[in-house]
């Protein structure tokens, strides 16, 4: 899978994408991640790649000239099969969604910054628009780090033990059941009988039961 990612602020990536997990999938050659600098594209010599709103009101907005040029240079080199927004206004990421991109092969994202992009950017170029939640963050790198480290780890090989991923949380729906190691015995509490046992068939009737039940405690709204 290839990711290119264009944001302001490059090296708020850096460690998020360099290390564990998405360091082995590069080392791999299982993914590749580029970040494009967008002040590469300016409409000046200063780095200029925003400017105040048309109608007043606070906050920048990333003007359309840097951000065109950036993602045309980009689309002359592959195919996309989604442009992504990073912004609170667009769909809530889940598994779902993780699930789908990380069958794709080349994705582009968009980190947005101040008040966000211009709307012509949004409705020219941009397939998808995903937001991380119902909060603001101060751009859209960190919500980049969280979509690639969530698409990346799905590959098949990038994790050692392939079914790791297929029994993570929501991926069939569900939280995912509590999980325990040695010592059997912690200061009086007790591993459940159950999984030291060795019959598989029940532990894992035992782990969809408590999975349903911690989803009804914790996540009633996905039980629906």
């Amino acid at each position: 899978m290839h990711i290119d990612i264009i944001t302001v602020l490059p090296e708020l990536l850096e460690s998020p994408l360099n290390h564990s997990i998405m360091k082995r999938a590069k080392e791999k050659g299982l993914l590749h991640i580029h970040v494009h600098q967008l002040r590469d594209y300016a409409i000046n010599k200063y780095g200029q790649v925003d400017d105040t709103q048309y109608g007043g009101g606070a906050g920048m907005v990333m003007m359309c000239e840097p951000l065109a040029r950036c993602i045309e240079k980009l689309k002359d080199e592959r195919t996309y099969d989604e442009i992504i927004y990073l912004t609170p206004d667009g769909v809530n990421f889940h598994q779902r969604i993780a699930n789908m991109l990380s069958m794709k092969q080349n994705l582009l994202l968009i980190c947005g910054h101040y008040k966000g992009i211009d709307q012509r950017i949004r409705d020219k170029y941009v397939t998808l628009e995903i937001s991380i939640g119902d909060y603001v963050l101060s751009g859209g790198e960190l919500a980049a780090a969280i979509l690639v480290d969530s698409i990346g780890r799905l590959i098949p090989g990038v994790l050692n033990d392939e079914t790791s991923a297929l029994t993570d949380s929501h991926q069939d729906g569900l939280l995912a059941p509590p999980v325990y190691t040695r010592p059997a015995n912690f200061e009086g509490m007790e591993v459940p009988e159950i999984l030291l046992n060795g019959n598989f068939k029940l532990i894992e009737e035992w782990r969809h039961e408590q999975s349903v039940l911690r989803t009804q405690e914790r996540r009633p709204d996905l039980m629906e």
